[in-house]
């Protein structure tokens, strides 16, 4: 499932090609408005810079208050490919240039795209997102933290909190900082952000969310979730919780 960093690779890779026309294959990706009103609102049209808010990613087209809205859902994708190269069977929206195409790939169609017009529109698609997770402060975070019987991970998972993070970095997350289940003094609130901080960093770095010497690789082997190395392999799971008594 595509996470921040997924996404902020999407977004580089969007802003060095994004230049030309668009050619919709399926309409059940564009959401909210039909393919021929997303393909006439872009005939011609040039991208300003994407940015990234979340998982989201917002496409502006230059002249006008409309954007290309992007989420990638489950399975979604943007690849860039030759014009000349045969187009995949999950490729939906194809955006044509003079160099060759982005092509929106998503199996799944879960979710896709969305074509706003002026400022309320877009905050209407968007909805009730929170902090972007790369820039929530330690005092944010130690405040949200601080709610009574709220789950360390089903919080940090709470887009309408903390945008961005998905179960594989919130995973990655919490194995690094080594959260006690039962409390959650002000010094591990530090720790998580540290911990939150450098996977992110190092995620983005790579333009997708590592996977070969991360948690996820060893997940099954130690059957456990957070553990140690010294973890018994059939050790009952503990839930990180910010539960008081």
């Amino acid at each position: 499932m595509p996470e921040l960093a997924d996404v902020e690779g999407f977004r580089r890779v969007f802003n060095d090609h994004a230049r030309g026309a668009v050619r919709v294959r399926d309409a059940q990706v564009v959401r909210g408005t039909g393919p021929r009103t997303l393909t006439t609102a872009l005939d011609g049209a040039r991208f300003g810079p994407a940015r990234r808010h979340g998982k989201w990613l917002i496409a502006p087209v230059r002249g006008s208050d409309d954007a290309v809205l992007l989420h990638f859902g489950m399975t979604g994708s943007l690849e860039w490919s030759d014009a000349n190269e045969q187009e995949h069977r999950h490729d939906r929206v194809v955006f044509a240039f003079d160099d060759g195409e982005l092509r929106y790939r998503d199996m799944r169609k879960l979710e896709g795209l969305h074509l706003t017009r002026g400022d309320a529109d877009r905050e209407r698609v968007l909805g009730d997102l929170g902090v972007d997770a790369t820039e929530v402060s330690r005092q944010r975070l130690c405040d949200l933290l601080a709610q009574r019987d709220r789950q360390v991970k089903a919080l940090l998972l709470d887009q309408s909190e903390i945008a961005g993070l998905g179960t594989l970095l919130a995973d990655e997350t919490l194995w690094r900082a080594r959260i006690r289940a039962s409390a959650l003094s002000a010094r591990e609130c530090g720790r998580l952000r540290t911990r939150m901080c450098t996977v992110l960093r190092q995620a983005i770095d790579a333009g997708r969310v590592p996977r070969r010497n991360w948690l996820t690789g060893h997940r099954h082997a130690l059957r456990c979730y957070p553990a140690t190395a010294l973890t018994p392999p059939n050790a009952p799971c503990r839930k990180a919780s910010t539960n008081r008594a």
